[in-house]
């Protein structure tokens, strides 16, 4: 086992990775720069080191000096940043670092989202239909004859990412272009490429996928499925397991597909199969993630294992400790994303200081944040700021739950998400289980406001009211400048 490990990420995930480390007895080494310096990861990892500037996560040969400097024996890449870059786990490799992610041979396959898809169809499975070729910059009439062919609706996708940054929708033949340049400017600033290709749309639909595990000596297994349909901007924004939108049948249909498809690539480690799902419930590939993802604490409330230390044993050396048969997901969790974004103006990011937290608690509730009273949001790194994940026996419980959790959440200092979440969990749509992709697609309907509420909330605007124009300095009643209050109280002489 490795005795000191290199962790290649900040925020929450960096977090997440250190306490796992220390449970392991494993050293964690953190990274951080000037933005970061007061960071929650810094404060928690056994050792820090200062880089200097938010590119350095971005660049393979000085993560590799920084670890052999360190000593550490290998390196965690959480997810984003160099997660999924094959020539940064080949740098690795050759450094004699072990990489706690899949090999290279399987990224490589995996990164290649066009061959994973031909790979996976020529094997037999469903998938999404493509474009044959892939467009840069200047491909401009071979990308509106592929789109021609395929017919719109259609997905401009990034080679590099998956469903997020690097992703526009076209509707129509004039917004192709545009939608175009918008997926190439973002895959280029987040992954460094600007290679896309189209994807025929499938609308609505429901976002699936699997969790996988597989070791280096043939085990693989599946811990289940999680339901990511809520998505604001491309960016998921709650997700769920068990899916609500699948029959136990189905379930047990998409959870052998992905195991057969994993197979397929021969993989390692954590990784996530994921499918688009139609309103007939017929049920299509579309990539793999080779990474731990942002989600899987869902997946850990209902298993109960700990994906990250899997991870760090897998990249190892050691075998799976436990067998499909082992894996019997109990209950319902559900995980909300709680971004430091203003909703109120395009869901821009609103970098800034945290001037309070009331962090949510109580039976089966589970934050994993950096966040803490006086920390600094940067503007540099993803808004993501915590996740707020909750387990009950039941999806009714479990919405009820999370619903008192939101609640109970305070962020002070910079707008959050955190209205629209708990706007969310009373929409009906969801609350039935019923929803699909669309259902964030445009405004939710205005709720309407009971007595109770409103009154409430005019006397809070009464209070505040009062306080801003309270005066700051102490004075004294003209009633008592006279004197006469001394004067009654004086003893006659």
């Amino acid at each position: 086992m490795f005795k000191k490990i290199l962790i290649a990420n900040r925020g929450e995930i960096a977090v997440r990775i250190v306490r796992t480390c220390r449970e392991m007895g494993i050293t964690a080494v953190a990274l951080y720069e000037t933005a970061d310096r007061q960071s929650l990861h810094v404060r928690l990892a056994d050792e820090c080191i200062e880089v200097p500037s938010a590119a350095t996560f971005m660049d393979g040969k000085a993560l590799i000096r920084l670890a052999q400097q360190c000593g550490a024996e290998a390196i965690h890449p959480g997810y984003g940043f160099l997660a999924e870059d094959v020539n940064f786990i080949r740098q690795c490799e050759i450094a004699g670092i072990a990489f706690i992610g899949p090999p290279t041979y399987v990224a490589q396959k995996v990164r290649n989202k066009l061959e994973a898809i031909n790979r996976v169809r020529a094997a037999g499975f469903p998938t999404v239909t493509c474009s044959p070729m892939t467009f840069g910059v200047a491909d401009i009439e071979a990308l509106r004859e592929a789109a021609a062919q395929l017919e719109y609706p259609l997905v401009i996708k990034s080679c590099s990412g998956g469903r997020g940054p690097g992703e526009r929708l076209a509707r129509s033949p004039e917004q192709l272009l545009r939608a175009m340049q918008r997926a190439q400017a973002e895959s280029r600033a987040v992954f460094g490429n600007q290679q896309v290709y189209l994807e025929k749309a499938i609308l609505p639909a429901h976002q699936v996928a699997v969790q996988i595990l597989a070791d280096g000596q043939g085990n693989l297994v599946h811990l289940g499925e999680r339901e990511g349909s809520l998505v604001i901007g491309n960016r998921k924004v709650v997700e769920e397991t068990p899916s609500p939108s699948l029959t136990p049948a189905q379930r047990e249909r998409l959870w052998e597909t992905a195991v057969a498809i994993a197979r397929l690539f021969n993989y390692q480690n954590a990784g996530t199969v994921e499918f688009l799902i139609d309103e007939t419930g017929q049920f299509f590939f579309t990539e793999i993630k080779a990474r731990i993802q942002v989600e899987h604490p869902v997946t850990e409330l209902v298993t109960r294992a700990d994906l990250v230390r899997e991870q760090i044993c897998v990249a190892a050396g050691e075998p799976l400790r436990f067998t499909q048969q082992d894996v019997l997901p109990r209950g319902w969790a559900m995980l909300c994303r709680i971004n430091a974004e203003d909703p109120w103006n395009h869901f821009l990011p609103s970098p800034g200081q945290i001037q309070m937290v009331r962090l949510p608690g109580g039976p089966e509730v589970r934050v994993d944040s950096y966040v803490y009273c006086g920390c600094h949001v940067p503007e540099a790194y993803d808004p993501l700021i915590a996740k707020l994940a909750v387990w009950a026996p039941d999806r009714k419980t479990c919405l009820l739950r999370m619903r008192r959790a939101l609640e109970d959440f305070k962020l002070v200092g910079t707008p959050t998400n955190l209205p629209v979440l708990q706007r969310v969990f009373w929409e009906e749509a969801f609350l039935q289980g019923v929803y699909n992709t669309d259902l964030l697609a445009h405004p939710l309907p205005t709720e309407e406001k009971k007595n109770g509420h409103l009154r409430d909330l005019a006397a809070a605007v009464a209070v505040l009211h009062a306080r801003r124009h309270e005066q700051g300095s102490v004075t004294r009643p003209e009633r008592l400048l006279s004197g006469w209050h001394r004067s009654s109280r004086r003893l006659p002489e």
